[in-house]
């Protein structure tokens, strides 16, 4: 009873605090934007690590407005709190991952990207390994045909955190890029492992 308690509190207050927290580092910070701007006008799934969600709210919504965009979360407590902190930004989340609920996000995913919005997953979430590429983008962008688009924060000087997905935090006043690539496609026919690869080869040309 007090756990339950104890993690509401905090499932109401850490991400409106942490809100505000990147709001102020992105006001110091020196922001580097490379977008796509041709993404304004086309539905994508957006790709990210999960280490560098923390800053990339605002490379999406120098594009569009935040409630085009639906970002899977997974159903764990750090996956409430991710999801609490995206509907600070203006976000929605699809509640779920390849081990919980897998099937379901699956189908509203491709429910909402052929309704014309945005949806953001991270390949290597909710438990890594560090930068894998599990099968939930390749599932999405085969079954819709929608492109995918590389999405990155790079941080010149930043915390990063000892967990498993290493991470970030840009340093206050220091520099920060965002990318969000051209999309790319993966063909319906193309094998698994070889769309994983892929994916691992556009997500690291950022890198």
């Amino acid at each position: 009873m007090l756990k339950r308690l104890r993690n509401g509190i905090v499932l109401k207050a850490l991400p409106v605090l942490l809100y505000w927290v990147l709001r102020l580092l992105f006001k110091t910070c020196k922001n580097r934007f490379y977008l796509a701007h041709s993404l304004k006008s086309t539905p994508f799934i957006a790709s990210f690590w999960h280490g560098e969600i923390a800053m990339l709210p605002f490379a999406y919504l120098r594009l569009k407005q935040g409630n085009g965009l639906y970002v899977i979360a997974s159903q764990h407590f750090d996956g409430s709190l991710a999801a609490r902190l995206y509907e600070c930004f203006g976000f929605r989340a699809i509640r779920g991952s390849s081990k919980r609920g897998g099937v379901r996000v699956l189908v509203e995913g491709i429910k909402l990207l052929k309704a014309g919005a945005d949806v953001g997953l991270t390949p290597d979430g909710p438990r890594g390994p560090y930068h894998s590429v599990a099968d939930g983008v390749v599932a999405l962008a085969q079954k819709t045909g929608v492109g995918v688009v590389v999405c990155r924060v790079i941080c010149k000087n930043a915390f990063t955190f000892n967990t498993w997905d290493r991470f970030q935090l840009p340093k206050p006043f220091s520099e920060v890029h965002y990318h969000m690539r051209e999309p790319f496609f993966i063909p319906k026919d193309m094998e698994l492992e070889q769309a994983r690869a892929l994916v691992a080869a556009r997500m690291g040309e950022c890198g």
